[in-house]
Order: C-alpha cells, then sequence, then structure tokens
C-alpha cells in the first residue's frame, strides 16, 4: 500500500487496484505482480510521507 499507484476501489469483489498496470484484484497489487512474475514490481514508487 506503499506505491504510488495502488488505489483501493469501490468494487466490493475487486477491492485494490493498480493505476500503473491498469487492472483490479482481491489481493494487493504488489503481491498480484510478485506471484505472476517473481519479481519485485518494476514500477513501484514509493508513496511520499506526509
Amino acid at each position: 500500500m506503499g506505491c504510488v499507484h495502488h488505489y483501493v476501489t469501490h468494487d466490493p469483489v475487486f477491492r485494490y487496484g493498480c493505476r500503473a498496470f491498469g487492472f483490479k484484484s482481491q489481493q494487493s497489487p504488489i503481491r498480484v505482480v510478485q506471484e505472476a512474475s517473481a519479481q519485485q514490481c518494476r514500477l513501484f514508487e514509493a508513496r511520499p510521507r506526509k
């Protein structure tokens, strides 16, 4: 959840989304990317702290 591309949707089935890859999922997008590619997400950008 520390990525600027991560967001929470209003869809009750697919609660999480990734703007960089353009998908929604039931799991956190970073986990989906790690499972699919067996690597860390290359488009990860840390969310700036307030």
